[in-house]
């Protein structure tokens, strides 16, 4: 495996002088950085053609490795046949299916961009992310074309349904795939074009599309997957249970294309149910898990755990949200003998910026409430946030993260982008935490305002501009509350307009109907004033502090 002919542009990058950078305990590894998406994910095709690589836990259907590829190429050549180019953007409004698999590298074939979305977003979500994306096809269930059909009346968008009978004025799905492979046109595509175009809040504000490039995705995988000692350690008869949404940075990077690249199998699971989950991890004997901590919580808490066999499973890698030590307990009395243990990650970052090296083929030793250490072939530093500078270890500040996997920017935001990634190339997480003496990162607070419901991002300022335009709201501010199973929820505290009597349900409702569940407000705390700086920004704190005085 040879070396990219091309650095990343991040690590041209030369480190000041006095700057304390911290690297990974592994070391650096050649990765092919210079390849596009699928064709890394492909390369070891001849060696894996014959072997099992997706099965659709619903079907039981399993589709081989030379299937998966061949399908693909069939997908983008219906893609082409439609009229989407190299640069143009599909979107995936899929639940974790076949078809999200082959709809994403058919776009990667074609020099294309996949956008990803819940399709349980309301249509105004997914209207305002395709207008601002400039999607020109969604991929979609019969289910969810109530919420698309105005981009086709409206904006001439078209669409594909991936269901068996599709209405008249949709495309089908099926006949993408049943295309000439020969067809596939020859695309010239440069490492650092995109790939994929996922949403996220970044450190503050409004959801925004970050670009990350064919050199982004295969740096971040190969970090995790590749090399003689693999910090994800996935070997041969490995079965990979996708029960994350694959709309998720996560899920897409960490599960779908470390799977595919390391020629394993990939069970992929549509929605997450306990029992049906713990059923299929049996079945299909899975030895490697992705989860976020809601669902481990579920596990442990499952009366039925007992009466299903999970000893197969050998690594249970948990992200998106922190975990703690009584729910790792907890499961470790279920299943003796896992490898449990945390990742650290964001969008922008491509995603992970660290993983358990107990994962790794010649494990290391990694603490209980650590994110382990930097990734390979990427450097992190911690900024004094008041003075910006580099601290050593044991002493909290904002954690940067510099190398070829970050993402290229915010879409056609250069504002957002100048302010997350400096000049010097370096990504500014706004997670505050420290190393210790044994490399190990810990996130203790975060300075960016979003808060994560199950792993779920939900940026205040969007409830907070929905609620501005209620006619009875004079100020608005939104804040994450603690919540057991979630983690994390929303809730708001209200300033009246003058006269107004409006009632906590009476919003509740208002905005329910405007955005996804995970977004909807759980309580309503109504106030004289909203707490703000000189410059009129919110101080969340204040109000947080207000939150924990059991306000009422």
């Amino acid at each position: 495996m040879g070396a990219s002919p091309q650095p990343s542009v991040q690590l041209l990058h030369k480190e000041k002088e006095g700057e304390i950078i911290y690297r990974s305990k592994l070391p650096d590894i050649d990765i092919p950085d210079h390849l596009p998406v699928h064709s890394y994910c492909f390369e070891k095709l001849q060696d894996v053609k014959d072997q099992p690589c997706l099965i659709d836990s619903v079907t039981s259907q399993t589709y081989t490795y030379a299937d998966v590829e061949l399908i693909s190429r069939r997908v983008a050549v219906g893609l082409h046949r439609i009229g989407v180019r190299q640069g143009d953007v599909i979107m995936l409004l899929l639940p974790n299916s076949t078809e999200f698999v082959f709809g994403f590298f058919a776009a990667s074939y074609l020099g294309a961009i996949s956008t990803t979305a819940n399709s349980f977003y309301t249509q105004a979500e997914i209207f305002k992310q395709a207008r601002t994306s400039g999607v020109s096809v969604v991929i979609a269930q019969v289910c969810t074309l109530h919420k698309v059909n105005p981009l086709a009346e409206q904006h001439g968008v078209k669409i594909v349904c991936v269901d068996e009978e599709v209405p008249e004025g949709c495309l089908k799905f099926a006949d993408l795939v049943d295309s000439d492979e020969s067809l596939l046109p020859n695309v010239d595509i440069h490492p650092d074009d995109v790939v994929a175009l996922p949403y996220s809040s970044g450190t503050t504000g409004l959801p925004k599309g970050v670009m990350l490039t064919h050199r982004s995705l295969v740096t971040s995988v190969s970090q995790q997957v590749d090399g003689e000692n693999p910090n994800l350690y996935l070997h041969d008869g490995d079965v990979y249970v996708c029960v994350l949404p694959l709309f998720h940075i996560f899920a897409l990077n960490s599960v779908l294309l470390c799977a595919l690249r390391a020629g394993i199998t990939l069970l992929i699971v549509p929605k997450f149910e306990i029992e049906p989950m713990l059923e299929l991890i049996q079945r299909y004997k899975v030895s490697v898990a992705a989860l976020v901590p809601p669902i481990v919580l579920a596990i442990v808490r499952c009366k039925a755990v007992s009466n299903y066999n999970l000893s197969s499973i050998r690594i249970i890698l948990s992200g998106a949200a922190p975990m703690g030590k009584e729910v790792e307990e907890s499961l470790q009395a279920i299943i003796p003998t896992v490898k449990l243990g945390q990742g650290y990650g964001m969008t922008e970052a491509g995603p992970v910026l660290s993983m358990c090296l107990n994962f790794a083929k010649f494990p290391l030793p990694t603490k209980s409430g650590s994110c382990s250490c930097v990734v390979r072939n990427a450097r992190l530093k911690i900024l004094d946030t008041e003075t910006s500078v580099t601290l050593p270890r044991n002493q909290p500040g904002e954690i940067c993260i510099r190398g070829s996997q970050i993402m290229k920017g915010y879409l056609n935001d250069p504002v957002a982008t100048s302010s997350t990634i400096d000049k010097e190339g370096w990504l500014h997480t706004g997670d505050i935490g420290y190393i210790d003496d044994d490399d190990e990162i810990f996130i203790i607070d975060r300075l960016k305002e979003l808060i994560k419901y199950k792993g779920f991002q939900v940026a205040p300022a969007e409830i907070e501009g929905m609620l501005l335009r209620h006619p009875n709201v004079a100020d608005a501010a939104v804040i994450p509350m603690k919540d057991e199973l979630a983690g994390e929820v929303p809730v708001a505290f209200i300033v009246r307009s003058s006269d107004s009597d409006v009632t906590e349900d009476e919003l509740k409702k208002y905005i329910s109907k405007q955005v996804i569940f995970y977004k909807r407000i759980n309580r309503v705390f109504f106030v004289d004033s909203i707490p703000k700086s000189p410059s009129g920004k919110i101080l969340r704190k204040n109000l947080r502090e207000l939150l924990g005085a059991g306000i009422e």
